[in-house]
């Protein structure tokens, strides 16, 4: 019946099947709308779930956020600059974690609760009312129909009260519930349009509370930060890839004549005899009973010893001993270019094969060229003086491209590269190492410390932290006075004594032996944190923030940087004169890409 919005109150008490036509619709609707509310109350629940779940991610996010400098990745662990700006969107994010959970808590308050009381209090009332009804009917139904039975001949006068009593209470019941319940689903009308309104209002209300609250967080300021980061990450990547893109285009021009396992003209390729070191693939023989052996493909280099490494092996293990050892190219049945190393007693003999004659030829030339260059060699010391001055060249060198070291290896253009070599280690020869030779800046027997400990560091001696809470004492207190603070990450390679420091090339030749020495000895570099101070120079332990070093910044007397390899830096300090020691100690140390801007910051402080 279309158009009827409200029950007659005023029919109750007639109870005419109209009436209870018009009770059945409105009940109807109360069905209707009761399944409607359910489904709407699971909605806006998963709407709270999910906000709850969204509050507590971004929490976690945050918190991961700030503890980035915890973690110890194998690759990038040095990087402040990613550490820094992680650090600002930590903070972000943890207030955009603040909102969320302001968020949460306005979705329960103004949307959650109205539409539980809805289904939780009216709807319920609304059925209770409904039973009672029934049960009302029932009764009125049965005192009725006692009523109508009341015999004609045996007239009862106290059953007959009995019955109109029960008919007048019943009836007076029934009415009353009726009255109620009807007003009640008239009611119900004006309650689901409310029902519906005001958790939809609070909804809508909390997000734009929500949206101010991020706006007030998120400024203009904010905005620029993350366009700028956003862009700048790009391009840094389009430029990484483009670089590599290009050099996989290069190493494909250049590499084309390598990837056949032999050289089809011996011309454009000869052998070279004059190795001393030597690394790639070989195939070795393993026996495998009396008469059977089966050859395995594994990675050989020599390093006064020759070692071998499996492909899923982290390191290498001495397969022989070089040291006065004998090599010649072997015929096996069913192997060719093989040659076979026996050790210097004889006991051991090792059979290998390379992938062509050349390979074969160039292994052999090296293995015996590492077995008698030192027993040969009439001077030792002349030639491991020659050897460390090889390395040296190496170390300080930039890496040319992978053309240039092929075209190295020809015998018409080794002079050339190796005049190349020389040349670059300094970018170009400087007039005053010309007319000053090597031996008046270094001495070629002057000894090379690798450890922490120097004779600079002595006068002052270190000083740990007594508060286990991390409070510095009072070498903090001395340097919060200081105006300039200034922390690089950097790596200790050595130092040693020199016997000017007023040659500018002093540190790059100081550089050149420090590396070659730890070219061969394969030194392990040591990790600390360098301070610059108005006051002094600090060296400190990034681990235990104990102190090092610690240079007066009026004993450093000059501070320069590689001109090719820009990790490199260096400075020269002097003695305390007060003591009558007028030494000269060159500390070489190694940095990420920051060696100018520490000399910067040095000749900053002394201006200071």
């Amino acid at each position: 019946m279309p158009g009827i919005e409200k029950l007659p109150i005023e029919e109750t008490l007639e109870d005419s099947p109209q009436t209870r036509s018009l009770l059945r619709v409105f009940e109807e609707d109360t069905a209707a709308v009761s399944d409607y509310c359910t489904q709407l109350y699971r909605a806006m629940q998963r709407i709270y779930d999910a906000q709850n779940e969204l509050s507590a991610a971004t929490h976690l996010t945050s918190r991961l956020l700030k503890e980035y400098d915890k973690q110890r990745f194998p690759l990038g662990g040095d990087d402040e600059v990613m550490s820094s700006t992680l650090q600002q969107f930590a903070k972000v994010i943890d207030e955009l974690s603040s909102c969320q959970a302001v968020l949460s808590t306005q979705l329960a308050d103004a949307m959650m609760f109205p539409v539980t009381q809805f289904k939780e209090r009216d709807l319920k009332e609304i059925l209770t009312l409904k039973e009672v009804f029934q049960i009302s009917s029932h009764d009125h139904d049965v005192a009725v129909n006692r009523y109508s039975r009341l015999s004609k001949k045996r007239d009862n006068d106290k059953v007959r009260a009995e019955a109109v009593e029960d008919v007048y209470t019943s009836r007076k019941k029934q009415h009353q519930t009726m009255m109620h319940y009807f007003c009640s689903l008239n009611t119900l009308q004006y309650k689901k349009k409310m029902a519906l309104l005001e958790p939809l209002l609070g909804y809508m209300q909390a997000q734009i509370s929500f949206f101010k609250l991020g706006s007030e967080n998120l400024t203009q300021q904010w905005e620029d930060f993350l366009a700028t980061i956003g862009t700048s990450v790009q391009k840094e990547m389009e430029e990484e890839v483009r670089q590599m893109q290009q050099t996989i285009q290069d190493m494909e021009r250049s590499c084309d004549p390598l990837y056949a396992p032999y050289e089809p003209d011996q011309n454009l390729s000869p052998v070279c005899r004059n190795l001393t070191q030597k690394q790639g693939y070989l195939h070795i023989r393993n026996k495998t009973g009396l008469v059977s052996s089966s050859w395995e493909r594994q990675y050989f280099f020599t390093g006064g010893n020759l070692i071998r490494q499996g492909r899923g092996e982290v390191a290498g293990s001495l397969l022989t001993d070089l040291d006065n050892s004998s090599v010649m190219a072997v015929d096996c049945d069913d192997r060719r270019f093989c040659f076979q190393v026996t050790s210097f007693d004889g006991k051991k003999t090792v059979t290998l094969q390379s992938e062509s004659r050349k390979d074969c030829e160039e292994w052999i030339a090296t293995i015996n060229n590492i077995s008698k260059r030192i027993y040969l060699s009439e001077n030792a010391e002349q030639e491991l003086a020659a050897r460390v001055n090889q390395s040296a060249l190496e170390a300080v060198t930039p890496s040319p491209s992978f053309q240039q070291r092929h075209e190295s290896l020809r015998p018409g253009s080794r002079g050339v590269a190796r005049a190349s070599s020389i040349s670059s280690a300094g970018s170009e020869p400087s007039p005053a190492l010309s007319v000053l030779s090597l031996d008046a800046l270094v001495a070629p027997d002057t000894p090379i410390q690798f450890d922490i400990i120097s004779p600079v560091s002595e006068e002052h001696p270190v000083r740990r932290r007594s508060n286990p809470f991390g409070e510095a004492g009072d070498e903090a207190e001395d340097d919060e006075g200081s105006i300039l603070h200034q922390l690089f990450i950097v790596r200790f390679l050595g130092c040693m004594e020199v016997k000017t420091a007023e040659s500018a090339d002093v540190i790059s030749e100081t550089m050149r032996q420090i590396l070659a020495a730890r070219a061969i000895h394969n030194i392990f570099r040591m990790e600390s944190h360098l301070l610059v101070t108005c006051d002094c120079l600090k060296l400190t332990d990034p681990q235990t923030q104990v102190t090092r070093l610690r240079f007066p910044l009026a004993s450093v007397l000059q501070c320069s940087s590689h001109q090719d390899n820009k990790r490199l830096f260096g400075f020269v300090l002097q003695a305390a004169a007060a003591q009558g020691d007028t030494r000269a100690v060159c500390y070489i140390f190694e940095s990420n890409n920051e060696g100018e801007k520490i000399c910067d910051s040095v000749g900053l402080a002394k201006q200071i």
